[in-house]
């Protein structure tokens, strides 16, 4: 645990942050999970044990972290923002029962040509996000696949 204290100091030293207790917790607990949270759940997620954090921290935190690069705002829903601390490209799917989201690796698509968009149109970035239902929520419907 030591050693990955250090580590995320050190990560957020190299991009220039001053290391604060919140942006420490933010960041270590975005790295933690893989469900990309809302700024409500991170509350609730940091707050659980001994309330520190104000939602107006956590924004801040964020938008520090996003920044620098080290976190990115991910919109699968309209008006919802998550965050997701996995930077590397990749896609996402979304569970249309239960809300589950779940990475999916970069190459599981061709690639997808963006000089194939109208002219006047440059793409420079693009996205899949896979809705359907989750194992969880229909494991008879992946079997019959």
């Amino acid at each position: 645990m030591q050693h990955q204290a250090s580590a995320i100091v050190q990560t957020l030293k190299s991009k220039g942050l001053r290391v604060t207790p919140q942006r420490f917790a933010v960041y270590a607990n975005l790295l933690s999970r893989a469900d990309h949270p809302t700024v409500d759940q991170l509350l609730t997620d940091l707050n659980k044990d001994f309330p520190v954090s104000s939602q107006a921290t956590i924004y801040t935190s964020l938008q520090a972290l996003t920044e620098v690069g080290l976190v990115r705002e991910v919109l699968l829903e309209e008006g919802v923002c998550r965050y997701d601390a996995n930077v590397q490209p990749h896609h996402h799917f979304c569970c249309c029962r239960c809300g589950a989201i779940e990475d999916i690796a970069w190459d599981t698509f061709e690639y997808i040509q963006l000089k194939s968009l109208r002219p006047g149109l440059r793409g420079e970035t693009y996205e899949v996000t896979v809705r359907g239902v989750c194992d969880r929520c229909a494991p008879e419907s992946v079997d019959e696949q």
